[in-house]
C-alpha cells in the first residue's frame, strides 16, 4: 500500500513567502495548502486534517502566538512550527510553552526544515 503525503498548512500574510514554502515542500512530496492569516487557517482545519501546520509569528489581525492559543483550543493535537523574521526571546518562549514544536526563523533554511519534518514526522512514518 503506498504511503499517503503527509498535509501541511502554510499560514503566513506575506504572499512571496507563502508561495515560496508551499512550491518548496510541494517539491519535497508533501500535499500543501496556503492562507494568509490565522483566521483563514482556522476556518480551514475545522473542513480539513493537516499533519503539520508552519505559521508565521508577525501577521495582522491575529499574530501567530494568538493563532497557536486558539489551535490549542480547537486543535490541540496539532504540530506546529513557527517562523519569524523578527525573532525574540519572549515570543520563542511564548511558542514553545504553547506547544510549537519548533520556532525558525526567516529566510527558511530548506536544510533546516527539512531535519525538522523528518523529526515530526518520524513517530508517525514506519
Amino acid at each position: 500500500m503506498a504511503k499517503q503525503a503527509k498535509r501541511i498548512l502554510v499560514v503566513d500574510d506575506e504572499e512571496n513567502a507563502r508561495l515560496a514554502l508551499t512550491k518548496l515542500l510541494s517539491n519535497e512530496g508533501f500535499v500543501v495548502e496556503s492562507v494568509a492569516n490565522g483566521f483563514e487557517a482556522l476556518n480551514y482545519l475545522r473542513q480539513q486534517d493537516v499533519n503539520l501546520i508552519i505559521t508565521d509569528i508577525n501577521m495582522p489581525e491575529m499574530n501567530g502566538i494568538t493563532f497557536l492559543k486558539e489551535l490549542n483550543k480547537s486543535f490541540p493535537k496539532s504540530n506546529v512550527i513557527m517562523i519569524t523574521a523578527y525573532g525574540g526571546v519572549e515570543s520563542y518562549i511564548e511558542a514553545m510553552n504553547l506547544g510549537a514544536f519548533e520556532y525558525i526563523n526567516k529566510p527558511v533554511k530548506i536544510d533546516d526544515l527539512k531535519l525538522i519534518l523528518k523529526k515530526i514526522f518520524k513517530e508517525t512514518t514506519h
